[in-house]
């Protein structure tokens, strides 16, 4: 398990990675990606932030640091080859202008932007791509994200200790780098996006040693100006940045050791601009009543899915019907009140914000005698004993006792598990141990935004293991071979066509109803009447939760 991002109700997520989709041969693809970003011609260059967190910041290494509070802050001081259009999950060139791809979908070679300097002052260079790589990928560097580079030519032995350096990553001249997949694999350039995979000069890293992550040196639009633990860490503009006009900030202070609530206080009293750790629940209906405070209020999707899980090798849940009736039987709507309304009820293990999300399908409809016909097709008209399994931490006990009240209704009696996280994984593990499980605090937010990151670990037959994440134990060999032929097409052109072959795995996943996908929790922040740039930057799918990069004051003296 990879630990992800920390939410009201959503609390973890995992980078295991899916089965290796085996070769196949594709057309040649050339793919100098297209910057398609314009921007805000509103925007203000100057002036200074205040950002506001309970905790310290644990590391600002790109190698190392993953979590909600560190993820926007590195993605500020760091860049990688690929990045994303601000506010969207759309790929864009990085500090790569342009990459090719072979015609077996294998061989990537990635052209290097000229004249791109760290903030030491040095210019980066091929060698400095493939130090990253071997760096990020070296146990030694226990990296929580190496395991996303695992389709790279050699990291089985690097990973082993056999080797110290990738074998299919190869400098080509100082502004080319080959990278050597030993399987096509959809997702990589989406994996050369991510913090994991941003470019770091060797001579900080050896300077500084395990201490690299107080003393962060990259490419990005800020740099680290101070850090002083407990109390403040700021970063100042790179007047050296690559991309020209930005950033538009001359500075950001994070303010460490606020309590949320005092955080919200010095909000309303214009000494803050941004509450890092969000509106806190106890305030959240005070806010959203409040028009003027409302009006501060940004709502965004995050790529996460809350959910059901029916355990499909244990009786009677191996039955079809039972689970359609489950589907039919949970008021969502009511689940989506209950914690004040931060979600949208779900219908597909999809969010509405990834690609291959189906707007068209509509899913299980709440209906009570709906739900107790299919179980009595099934043979259970008078219903049966269950269990559900819920981590005990508010909200999850409550949200299953309202998944146990619309059970109820349908003759379903659930005894309800309130166990600590680590007690409802290991049940989830367990072939025969958790019958159904309310995937609160656990549930599943993706790592990049892709659709196979939504089924390998939880819906494929790689995860359907003791200990593994795929707590239905859903296992479909044909689909699992459906989902590794869309992850093999590599060509940029037919990524629309891969989209809707991931679509149709979901939906034709949810005809066999494994799960009842409950909520898309959505993210909520606030900001000072002061701060200027797009909602999407404050919510950015991707950059979680913000994009430093391109937010501005309007008042610039």
């Amino acid at each position: 398990m990879k630990a992800w991002l920390t939410s009201t109700v959503a609390a973890s997520a995992l980078g295991l990675m899916l089965a290796a989709a085996p070769a196949m041969a594709q057309d040649a693809a050339s793919a100098p990606a297209a910057d398609a970003y314009t921007p805000d011609p509103d925007a203000k260059e100057g002036g200074a932030i205040v950002i506001t967190y309970k905790d310290d910041v644990a590391t600002l290494d790109p190698a190392i640091g993953y979590d909600w509070q560190n993820w926007s802050m590195i993605k500020s001081l760091f860049d990688g080859l690929m990045d994303y259009v601000p506010g969207t999950t759309e790929l864009r060139p990085g500090l790569a202008e342009s990459h090719e791809i072979s015609e077996d979908g294998q061989t990537f070679t990635f052209k290097l932007r000229s004249g791109v300097k760290f903030h030491n002052g040095r210019e980066m260079t091929a060698e400095d791509v493939k130090f990253s790589l071997d760096r990020v990928t070296n146990p030694a560097t226990q990296s929580p994200g190496a395991g996303f580079f695992g389709m790279i030519e050699g990291y089985e032995a690097v990973e082993s200790g056999e080797a110290d350096s990738l074998s299919g990553v190869t400098v080509i001249d100082p502004t080319t780098v080959e990278i050597k997949l030993s399987r096509p694999d959809a997702t990589f350039l989406h994996v050369m996006a991510l913090n994991f995979a941003s470019i770091v000069p060797e001579e900080a890293v050896a300077e500084h040693g395990a201490d690299f992550g107080q003393n962060p040196v990259g490419t990005g639009a800020f740099k680290l100006g101070e850090w002083t633990l407990g109390q403040r860490v700021v970063f100042t503009k790179n007047a050296d940045y690559w991309r020209d006009g930005l950033p538009y900030l001359d500075q950001i202070t994070f303010e460490i050791g606020q309590e949320p609530i005092v955080a919200l206080l010095r909000l309303q009293s214009g000494e803050v601009d941004i509450p890092g750790d969000g509106i806190p629940p106890a305030k959240f209906q005070e806010v959203m009543a409040d028009p003027e405070q409302k009006a501060r209020v940004v709502e965004g999707g995050q790529l996460q899915t809350g959910y059901i899980t029916m355990n499909v090798t244990m009786a009677p849940f191996d039955q079809k019907e039972v689970r359609e009736a489950v589907n039919m039987a949970i008021n969502k709507d009511r689940i989506v009140q209950m914690i004040n309304n931060r979600a949208l009820p779900a219908n597909q293990p999809l969010p509405p914000s990834m690609p291959g999300y189906d707007e068209s399908y509509e899913g299980y409809a709440y209906d009570v005698e709906a739900a107790k016909a299919k179980l009595a097709e099934a043979g259970f008209a008078d219903g049966f004993d269950t269990e559900l399994f819920v981590m005990n931490t508010d909200p999850n006990p409550r949200i299953a006792q309202a998944i146990q009240q619309d059970l109820s209704q349908i003759g379903i009696r659930a005894e309800i598990q309130s166990l600590a996280q680590a007690n409802v994984i290991a049940a989830g593990g367990e072939k025969d141990a958790a019958p159904m499980i309310w995937s609160g605090g656990m549930a599943w937010i993706a790592d990049f935004p892709d659709p196979s990151n939504f089924y390998g670990p939880i819906l494929g037959c790689a995860g359907a293991i003791a200990g593994g994440w795929n707590w239905s134990w859903y296992c479909n060999e044909e689909m699992d071979k459906r989902a590794a032929e869309a992850d093999s097409i590599v060509d940029p052109a037919r990524q629309e066509e891969r989209a809707g072959m991931w679509s149709k795995i979901y939906t034709d996943i949810m005809a066999d109803a494994p799960w009842v996908p409950v909520f898309n929790e959505q993210r909520f922040t606030m900001k000072s009447p002061r701060m200027g740039g797009a909602d999407n930057l404050y919510v950015d799918p991707v950059h979680i939760p913000i994009n430093y990069d391109y937010v501005y004051v309007n008042d610039v003296q």
